[in-house]
Parts: structure tokens; sequence; C-alpha cells
């Protein structure tokens, strides 16, 4: 095993402006739910940036993964970002910087941030990581959450006299064992809890468990205050299981060298835990209040995992097509990585396979990134019957001739079937259509009864009950969940389209800046587009071309009045307000 390389050259070399925007992508990309680089790798470009503009404003946000449909609430304590160390150099030298050699360290859970609030002891809301400061309720959820405490054991908060009344954080996760008994189809067990959490109907909720770590007094609408009433780590997270909470197990070291060796031994041990960790969080046994209010704070780091690796041959290359893009897929002779046998490897993009000069035949050393995402990392060397590996020069589906645009190739053909499908795929998921599963999607599509948006939506009964395995009631089924979701969000509307690059939170961006309605959107320039916040000039683009290719489309659909657009949604006057009432209702007792 090793711990990650340095940056290379021509990623070293880029400016800082372009490093930015690169690393701004790949932020929304992840929050909307398509990564295209693992986290490693993205550690790398922010720690890049971090050595060649050290004061840049990105360290200082924290990026939204706020989702379309919820309604939008503060965080009782502010949720910020962790430092990284991706190697025992860089974590000794923030340990020898500390007032402090006593650390505690826990599992860094590899999930997804959740404040769990309550007032007078009794859960009331749950609020996800969103910028920092606001994020989506998720609530209803949470509630059906393994490790959601309803009401905390005991009559004390921490104070020892009063009900606690504050906010509870901690990681929603899924254990390995469900995914295997019920999301195999998922890539792994993060993405799989990540898209549970934010399912319009909470379905699967049940599968998810919060795991917490941290707590902190709070009152809904006024200033956090910055107060523990901890004495220190080790009173909190006992405080934490009292309450009924299951917290992050812990480790006390003296001493930074006594962290690093416990490092090694937990990475021998990931394999067999029962849900998935990346790394360790360290921190100092005592509380220091201003990190309470940092957005990174000072007093704790995320001390990364060294990645397992292997020497290899590389044997072909496949090409994976998702929407425009095609990706390359190293075959490569098995290894053993991570206790799982590995004999296909990410090649990221085709610049990748260029600047490497990597062949069919190179020995090639191969890595596994988070135990999920093996990757060809570096060329060994490159035998002499080694030859050379052959890029695409059409679109396999509709032949049109690709654009080779360095860091990918793209089918530029917007009426390729493959580019279709995948999109009616995006509208059904955008829009959290139940019971239209893709399989259902294929048939049709494969048909050429569904060969657009608006086709779904002149789909009968007769026609679906006919299709195997289907009959009238399910495709009655099928018929009222697709209808149900009549009137929809702005954002909604425009990212279910399927516009490279321009998901919910993008379209949240637009609304913000005053690009409100379809016929705003439709009027504003590439210009206008580009000084919005996060949009540069390739979204804005991609942005403008979409909506003008996908013109009629839209039109169609909506003058069918199967859809309508609704009003965006804005947190109201109201948001951030939670209500109560004394006595009964006609329905319910309590």
């Amino acid at each position: 095993m090793s711990d990650p390389a340095p940056v290379s050259r021509s990623s070293a070399s880029k400016g800082k402006k372009s490093l930015e925007r690169e690393i701004r992508r790949h932020q929304e990309l992840y929050y909307n739910g398509n990564p295209e680089i693992s986290d490693d790798e993205f550690d790398r470009l922010w720690d890049e940036l971090k050595r060649i503009d050290p004061d840049n404003l990105l360290f200082r946000t924290i990026n939204s993964e706020s989702t379309d449909g919820f309604s939008k609430e503060y965080h009782l304590i502010p949720m910020g970002s962790q430092e990284k160390a991706a190697n025992p150099e860089a974590f000794s030298a923030w340990a020898d910087k500390q007032d402090f050699s006593d650390f505690l360290v826990q599992y860094k859970l590899d999930g997804a941030s959740l404040e769990l609030q309550y007032e007078a002891g009794r859960f009331i809301r749950a609020v996800t990581r969103g910028d920092g400061r606001i994020g989506d309720d998720i609530t209803s959820n949470a509630s059906r959450m393994n490790g959601v405490v309803p009401v905390l054991s005991g009559d004390s908060g921490p104070d020892g006299a009063h009900p606690f009344t504050g906010g509870v954080r901690g990681e929603v996760i899924m254990r390995r064992s469900v995914l295997a008994q019920f999301y195999s189809d998922k890539a792994n067990c993060r993405n799989a809890a990540n898209g549970l959490m934010k399912r319009k109907d909470g379905s699967g909720s049940e599968h998810l468990e919060v795991i917490c770590y941290d707590a902190a007094p709070g009152i809904p609408g006024s200033p956090f205050t910055g107060h523990s009433p901890f004495s220190d780590e080790l009173e909190k997270l006992a405080w934490l299981e009292r309450s009924g909470f299951s917290v992050v197990p812990m480790h006390r070291c003296k001493g930074a060298n006594a962290v690093i060796d416990y490092r090694a031994k937990v990475m021998d041990l990931r394999p067999s835990l029962p849900y998935d960790i990346d790394g360790l969080v360290v921190k100092g046994i005592q509380i220091d209040p201003a990190d309470l209010s940092r957005s990174r704070p000072e007093k704790q780091i995320a001390f990364k995992f060294s990645l397992e690796e292997a020497v290899t041959v590389l044997r072909s290359v496949e090409w994976s097509v998702s929407g425009v893009t095609y990706t390359p897929i190293a075959v490569i002779d098995p290894v053993q990585l991570a206790g799982t046998t590995v004999q296909r490897a990410n090649l990221a993009n085709p610049n990748l396979i260029r600047s490497t000069g990597l062949k069919i035949g190179s020995r090639v050393l191969v890595t596994k990134r988070g135990e999920i995402i093996p990757k060809i990392e570096a060329l060994v060397e490159n035998p002499p019957d080694a030859t050379d590996i052959e890029l695409p020069s059409n679109c396999v589906t509709c032949a049109t001739a690709l654009v080779d645009e360095g860091t990918r190739l793209r089918c530029p053909n917007p009426s390729c079937p493959k580019i279709i499908h995948h999109r009616l795929e995006k509208w059904i998921s955008v829009l959290d259509i139940r019971d239209f599963g893709v399989n259902l999607i294929q048939r049709l599509f494969d048909s050429g009864r569904v060969r657009s948006i608006p086709d779904l939506y002149t789909l009968t009964v007769d026609e679906l009950a006919s299709l195997d395995r289907m009959g009238p009631v399910s495709a009655a089924k099928v018929l009222r969940s697709l209808k149900a979701r009549s009137s929809v969000p702005l954002q909604s509307f425009i990212a279910g389209f399927d516009i490279e690059g321009i998901g919910e939170t993008m379209v949240d961006k637009l609304v913000e800046a005053g690009f409100d309605t379809l016929e705003k959107l439709r009027s504003a320039s590439e210009e206008d587009f580009s000084g919005v916040y996060q949009f540069g000039s390739i979204l804005a683009r991609a942005l403008k071309e979409g909506l003008e290719t996908l013109r009629s489309e839209m039109d169609t659909l909506l003058a069918s009045g199967a859809v309508s657009v609704t009003e965006p949604l804005r947190g109201g006057v109201l948001s951030g307000c939670s209500f109560c009432f004394t006595g009964e209702l006609e329905s319910m007792k309590r």
C-alpha cells in the first residue's frame, strides 16, 4: 500500500482560475449524484489549489448539496468541512502545530452528514449539510432511520438540569449487508444512502442508520453561541451513548506516531467492518470553543487512508457510454485489492491515455480508491510488443463523429438514440416517479413507442398491459405515478431534460439570480448565464444550446397539458419556524 502521490506536473501547471473552475465543476457533479472522479482525485485537485492559492475563497465556502423538493432549514450548529491529511507526513505537519498531543481518533464514516434537532429532549427536525448554514429538511425520512432517537433517554440534558435543546450531529450510512441484500445494483453504500435519504416518499429510509459523533445546545432561530456544555470530547460521547444514540467508535492515542500506527491497523481491519469508512477523524480531547464556529475547524483533521495498489497488465480498453460521454475502462489481468478480485479499472479520460503513454500490453500500477473504484494510477513500463490504444471515432449508436475534448469523448448529436434514452431515464429520476423503472423505459424505447418525454404522457393502460409481465393493474399503477407529478417546479423541469451539467442545484442558482421562469431562461444570453455564481462559459453555453435544441420537445410537453411548470421552490417567510398547538384533532389524539 502507498499514500497518494503528489499532483502531476500537468495538473500543477494549470492556472489557479482553471483549477478553481474544475473543482467547482466536480463539486456540482458530486452533489448532483454524478461524480466523474474519485474522492482521492478530488482531494489532489483541492490540495494543489491550496498550494498555489492558499487564500482562495473556495476554502472558506462550503458547497451546497441542497435538493429541490425539500423545505430549507437553518442548522443549530454551523456544519463546516474538515482539513485533510493524505499521508503520515501531512498529518505529522498538522500535529506539530497543535498545542496538544493527546488525540481522540474516530472512524471517518463514508456517508452523508445530518443534524438532528431536539427541543426539550424530543426530536423535531433533521437537516442535511446543505451549504453549512441551511440544509434540506428531511425530518419525515429521518424519523424512519435506525439510530434516530425520538425522545432522549433520561430527564436531563448535558447540563444535568434541563432537557436537551440543541443539535446532534451524525452520519447517515448504509451497512454493507443491507447493500448486498437490497441494493446490489448500486455502486457503493454511500451512493445508495445518499439517494434513499432524499427520496420524496421516504421509501427505503428504514434501511439507513445514523451514527453520531457531536452535540451542542442551540435554539431554533437564535444565533449559535459557540458554547459547549461538555468538559471534553469523551464526556460528549458518553452523553450521546446515555441518551440512546449509536456513536462512532473511538480510540485514544498519545502522540502523532501512535495515531499513525493506529491508522495502519484500521486499514488492515477495514475490509471486515460492517460499513464503509474512508479515513480517521483526529481531534484533541479538549473542546476548542472557537473551532465550533469555524467553517474549517483547526483542531481536527481527516486522516485519509493509503491506497491499495498492485502491478498488472493492460489487456484491452472498453468504452462505457453514459449520456453523451464515452469513458475508457481498462481490462486488466486479475489482481487482488481490498479483498476483491479486480479485472477492470477506470482510465478517467482520453488525456490520461495520451499523457501517460499507455498501450495494450503495458504493465500498469492499479489502485483501489475507497474500496470501490479501481483506477490505473501510472505506467510502469511498455514492453516492445505493446500496441497503441485506439480511441473510437464514431458513436456506436448513431455513427456521428465523436468530439474529442481531451478530458472526454462525446457524441454531439442531440438526436442520438442513446442520448434520448438517457434523457428519458433522467426525467423519471429527477421527478422521482415511482414504479416507472429503467427496464420499462428500455422496453418502451426499444419498441419505438416512446422516443421523447412527451411520448410518456400519451401511453395508455392497454398499451402497457400488453407488455410481458405487466397486466392492467400494474399498468394503471405506473400511469398513476406518472400523472401524480403533473405540477413540476422549474428546477426539476429544466434538470429533467438532461442538459449536460445542469442539475437542480444549478437551476436554483439561476432562480436566485432572477431567471425564475422558462421564458426568462430562454431570453437570456450566454453572457447572462456566465455572470451567475458557479456558471462558467462551458456551462453557460451548454444551457443556452440545450434550451434551444429542446425547445420544441419542452413546448410539446407543456402544450399537451400533461405537465405544468410551477413557481420555483424558494424559502418562504415561515422557513425556519416550527409550530405547536394544544388540544386534539378529530383524527389524531396526540
